[in-house]
């Protein structure tokens, strides 16, 4: 079971939540993940950051970070801006990719961190993607591995063992913490399709010319709808809708 609460003082843990621009996809294939997950250690030796949990979901991401040094818009900042250009170079675009700037709120007392933790992790079976212990893009499974990055001595405070800590987030709760709306699954990207370009289904983009089509594909792309949805709703191949700026 977890543990009685220890918290004393300022709390410095912060939920922190970046989201894509207009609901942007932020990650469209493998590297992107693992680039934005490059950004998280480098820069979090250079503040100080401590990092004790993520997840990064399609077009949203959320942390849970420990600030000692009061450094964390600074660690956001350099994130935000690195990432930002990679995925412009990457995928041809310019303007802002994240929304505004980054939502936080201060973690002040025990309970609340556990609630933020495992809010965290089981975000991937919150959005039906699937259980979070098989999410490949969060730090669900670090806590039962011997990995530097992370900041485990809060875990260790909490829970007695690590089949307690296991438990505790494979148990089914309404935890309820700072979010965005962020649903982004086919059925939405469907009626995005119908209200921006009155299409009953996407593959009719199939029989219009090259000019008008590359016209409905950026529609679709500036309303945040993801390449790989494009891909799959308009049977349009993703090497053609890359090249859409």
């Amino acid at each position: 079971m977890p543990r009685a609460a220890r918290i004393t003082g300022e709390s410095r843990y912060q939920h922190i939540i970046i989201r894509g621009n207009g609901k942007q996809i932020l990650f469209e294939d493998d590297m992107d993940y693992k680039y934005f997950l490059s950004l998280m250690l480098r820069y979090k030796n250079d503040t100080g950051i401590k990092i004790c949990a993520y997840c990064l979901m399609e077009n949203h991401v959320h942390l849970l970070l420990c600030d000692e040094k009061t450094m964390v818009s600074k660690y956001m900042q350099k994130i935000e801006i690195s990432y930002a250009e990679y995925y412009n170079k990457k995928y041809e675009r310019t303007g802002h990719l994240f929304q505004d700037r980054f939502k936080s709120e201060i973690v002040y007392d025990e309970r609340y961190l556990m609630t933020v933790f495992r809010y965290i992790l089981r975000n991937p079976e919150k959005a039906g993607i699937c259980k979070a212990e098989s999410y490949r893009w969060s730090s669900f499974s670090d806590y039962f591995l011997d990995t530097s990055y992370i900041y485990t001595d809060f875990v260790n405070e909490l829970f007695e063992n690590r089949e307690d800590l296991r438990d505790y987030l494979m148990t089914d709760t309404a935890d309820d913490c700072m979010e965005y709306d962020d649903k982004k699954d086919d059925e939405w990207a469907k009626e995005k399709i119908r209200k921006l370009l009155g299409l009953e289904n996407g593959t009719l983009l199939q029989t219009y010319d090259r000019t008008k089509r590359n016209e409905a594909i950026k529609i679709m792309k500036n309303a945040g709808i993801s390449i790989r949805q494009i891909e799959r709703l308009t049977g349009i191949t993703k090497g053609v809708i890359q090249k859409i700026k």
